[in-house]
């Protein structure tokens, strides 16, 4: 994957690393240069400093006492008119009187840079290893780098700074993007000024953002207007087929009418979901959450699938899981009409699922990550493979008997989405049944503010 700031940083910071260390050469080779011109200059002033009147016999007289015009770094030799040494320092080179000027000459394996000057009535001749100039050299080039060695790292620094700055907007909108829930489709707004080169991608992900709203809400529409208007004639046409079973007037086998009237239950349970379905979907992702009493809802539910459950001798029931209190309200953060029908669809596919004489039971249940409840049944589960696909809206599983049109549980998933909850579903231990986890919902605790919906 391409990273624009590893790009970013990779080359600035190779290209000021390259731009020093050429700096660096040449400030040193200058340096040096420098540094060798000085010590010409220095071998140059010792010849013209030496006293002028220089006996021979006094010169070598005092050769020791005049030790001092040099030190172990310059070797010096002075000759007279008649071409006799007249001094010569300690350490100095055995050589004949040169040519004057400078030049590199070199003796038992060692190179000097000698001077050589003519004075009236002598000549003198200074000299001074290559090495101890070299060494002399690179030491005072080095300290001329120092300023360059402490710039680099301020300026990688410098550059790590720039760059996270500037690309500080790009991750902003991406932490923006990344956060948004699904239906969020409102254009994106900075709270600051937006740089320039960002216009263009802000302005064509909002016009983007733009058109998908409007398809979103043109197919939503369209499916509320469907179901609202298939569900009238729907129930219009099955009212006629219960008065014409009444009056007689409808000629047939008793197991045709059945079987017409089977279907059309199911068709108008399909539309009932999809209206329920469209509505979940068309709700604002900017709804407020308020305080509402979990277990209300919860006995609500109970009390209206009580018929439906003796109709096949289920027993259904109200349990609150331990440590909660028995008077546990389970107050929680979320939509009351859409608790309900989260519930109530739970309920619906647990009771229909479920043999005569069996178990069906609410358990409310309050832990460290917050509020959540169950919905137990002992019916005959579903299969492993297809626990992850039931959720997904018209599916059915392979075994399921009896009617249904596989929008039950993903009604259940879309509400728990929009309370930032999971569905989860599994078998139960012994075998027999399922169990549908709802989690977790956000407890009320004092003194909280409402929370928007995601």
């Amino acid at each position: 994957m391409t990273s624009i700031r590893r790009w970013l940083l990779g080359w600035l910071i190779f290209g000021f690393a390259a731009a020093s260390v050429v700096a660096g050469y040449a400030i040193f080779r200058t340096a040096h240069e420098e540094a060798s011109e000085l010590f010409d200059y220095e071998l140059h002033a010792v010849a013209v400093s030496l006293p002028p009147g220089m006996a021979a016999t006094d010169a070598l007289a005092q050769g020791p006492a005049m030790h001092d015009l040099s030190d172990d770094r310059i070797a010096i030799d002075v000759w007279d008119a008649q071409g006799q040494l007249v001094y010569r320092s300690e350490g100095s080179l055995d050589i004949a009187p040169l040519a004057e000027g400078f030049r590199t000459i070199e003796r038992h394996d060692k190179h000097w840079r000698v001077f050589g000057l003519r004075q009236p009535g002598r000549f003198i001749q200074v000299a001074q290893p290559v090495s101890v100039r070299e060494a002399l050299a690179l030491r005072l080039a080095l300290r001329t780098l120092w300023p360059l060695g402490l710039l680099l790292p301020l300026t990688v620094a410098l550059v790590l700074f720039v760059v996270t700055r500037g690309l500080a907007p790009i991750r902003a909108l991406s932490r923006m993007l990344s956060t948004r829930s699904l239906e969020a489709l409102e254009p994106v707004r900075f709270a600051g000024p937006v740089p320039v080169e960002m216009l263009p991608l802000v302005d064509a992900l909002n016009d983007l953002l733009s058109r998908l709203n409007a398809a979103s809400s043109a197919q939503r529409t369209f499916v509320a207007d469907a179901a609202h208007e298939l569900r009238s004639p729907l129930t219009a046409l099955k009212l006629q087929l219960q008065a014409a079973q009444r009056n007689g007037s409808l000629q047939g086998e008793g197991d045709t009418v059945r079987s017409i009237e089977a279907r059309l239950n199911r068709i108008i349970r399909l539309v009932q979901q999809l209206l329920t379905l469209a509505r979940q979907d068309a709700e604002s992702s900017g709804t407020a959450l308020a305080p509402v009493a979990l277990r209300r809802i919860a006995e609500q539910a109970v009390s209206d699938f009580s018929l439906l459950a003796e109709a096949k001798s289920i027993d259904l029931g109200l349990e609150v899981a331990p440590p909660a209190r028995e008077d546990d309200a389970f107050e929680v953060y979320g939509e009351p009409n859409a608790l309900s029908v989260l519930l109530n669809n739970l309920l619906d596919n647990a009771i229909k699922h479920t043999p005569p004489a069996g178990r069906v039971d609410v358990v409310l249940c309050r832990g460290e990550q917050g509020v959540s409840f169950e919905v137990r049944d002992t019916g005959p589960g579903i299969a492993e493979a297809e626990l992850s696909r039931v959720c997904d809206r018209f599916y059915r599983g392979t075994d399921t008997q009896g009617e249904g049109s596989g929008l039950g549980l993903a009604i259940a998933q879309r509400v728990a989405n929009r309370h930032r909850a999971h569905v989860t579903l599994r078998n139960n231990a012994e075998g027999q049944g399922l169990t549908v986890t709802v989690s977790p919902l956000r407890p009320v605790m004092s003194g909280s503010a409402k929370v928007r919906a995601s």
